[in-house]
């Protein structure tokens, strides 16, 4: 079946419409999460779903985009939606959309509204696509919790060009009496932000004031203030990489401590922190094609960052690979700005290799983002494609780490690729 341009066109008529033909199915889902955000919402997710399955529910997660395979998008009750359930259900949507205009994310919602409706499960993980207030997502009247991760500057086209703006589209899901958990924001919105959310109606807990983390010797320690009462409660290190990793494992920590009628024990959190799976944020590559061109004591990274958070979240985990140099392969789409990226990474990289990414007509050339680089004084070149840049650069005889970034695209390309 051919699914719909990838057209963005933020409004909520189109969806509202196919899900009232379908008979609502939105008004008939387990208890929502609704998560929205810049940077980490699907960090957040992979922990909040690995814990709450550690503990015995059945959860359904709807995220986007996918790396390999469109079915990532729609997990139902703990696995991947399979294939002809998929294609019955956008088969169904399809026709009672009757031709009528719809965007690709517009059909893909109502599409896992539609299977969350028709499949037993205990709660429902909600990623908003872009934005929030107008984001197809948010026809959910009364979700169980709102949750806002780090906002920062992002698909400022559709959002706005500052940072205020952005930050007030993705308040949108925040709902009267639903409790709303965030992530600390940044220091010049953050005052705006808290209004944003009591305007709203909603209760707020948020980072560095209702909780907060920090590393241990042999793990992290999650505290948190509630009804007066101070508690302490120490985890294992997650199994994701990153420091930031911490602050994304305390975030659904607390949100599961608010997540009403569920319990969710501190076993089942240490399971989900110690066996959480995110693909492409902060990867090793331990096995396939592209690990086997690696001589000796070399690595292979993979992350599919793509914004100026991103590349300091990138550049703040570098700095504890000290013990060998960092070489980058690097694409991104022509919607970004690759400057944001590099300019946070500038004397941080060896060799920089620049590839277009395959099969995407809006990539910018390898030529576009080694110019880029170019500009930020990197020794910089580009390359046919990745195992063209990766042969290149292993031609360096000291063992090295070589990481693949700049778009969740060009990451779903190297999964698929190595696999």
């Amino acid at each position: 079946m051919d699914l719909h341009p990838k057209v963005i066109d933020l409004t909520l008529g189109r969806v509202e419409t196919l899900l009232e033909r379908l008979g609502n199915p939105e008004t008939r889902l387990p208890p929502v999460v609704h998560v929205a955000g810049t940077n980490a919402k699907g960090s957040l997710i992979a922990y909040m779903r690995s814990m709450l399955e550690a503990a015995g529910y059945k959860v359904h997660v709807y995220t986007s985009p996918h790396l390999v395979r469109f079915n990532e998008r729609i997990r139902l009750a703990g696995s991947l939606i399979e294939d002809d359930q998929l294609a019955a259900l956008l088969e169904e949507c399809e026709s009672v959309n009757a031709g009528d205009p719809i965007t690709y994310f517009e059909i893909t919602t109502a599409t896992a509204f539609l299977a969350f409706s028709k499949i037993p499960a205990d709660v429902v993980l909600l990623e908003t696509g872009l934005g929030g207030r107008l984001d197809a997502t948010n026809v959910i009247e009364k979700p169980a919790l709102t949750v806002i991760t780090p906002v920062s500057m992002d698909h400022q086209h559709y959002l706005g060009e500052t940072l205020l703006e952005i930050i007030t589209e993705k308040v949108g899901i925040v709902k009267p009496g639903v409790v709303c958990l965030s992530s600390k924001q940044e220091r010049k919105v953050e005052k705006k932000f808290c209004t944003l959310v009591e305007e709203a109606g909603a209760p707020l807990l948020i980072e560095g004031q209702d909780w907060h983390v920090r590393k241990s010797t042999d793990g992290m320690v999650f505290e948190c203030n509630r009804d007066g009462e101070k508690t302490s409660r120490e985890f294992p290190r997650p199994a994701l990489a990153g420091s930031h990793q911490l602050r994304n494992a305390g975030l659904a920590i607390a949100a599961l401590d608010r997540l009403d009628g569920f319990h969710v024990p501190d076993s089942a959190i240490a399971l989900g922190l110690k066996s959480v799976d995110w693909p492409a944020r902060l990867q090793r590559l331990k096995s396939g094609p592209l690990v086997d061109l690696l001589p000796g004591g070399w690595e292979l990274w993979l992350d599919g960052g793509h914004n100026a958070a991103a590349a300091k979240t990138i550049a703040s985990h570098a700095r504890g690979w000290r013990d060998k140099p960092l070489h980058m392969i690097f694409g991104m789409l022509n919607s970004k700005n690759p400057s944001d990226f590099l300019t946070n990474l500038e004397g941080r990289l060896g060799q920089f290799r620049g590839v277009s990414i395959p099969g995407e007509e809006n990539s910018l050339s390898a030529q576009e983002v080694t110019a880029t680089a170019l500009n930020w004084r990197m020794e910089a070149a580009p390359a046919e494609n990745v195992t063209a840049a990766l042969t290149d650069i292993i031609k360096q005889q000291e063992p090295a780490r070589v990481l693949i970034a700049g778009s969740l695209y060009l990451a779903g390309t190297v999964l698929k690729e190595n696999s």
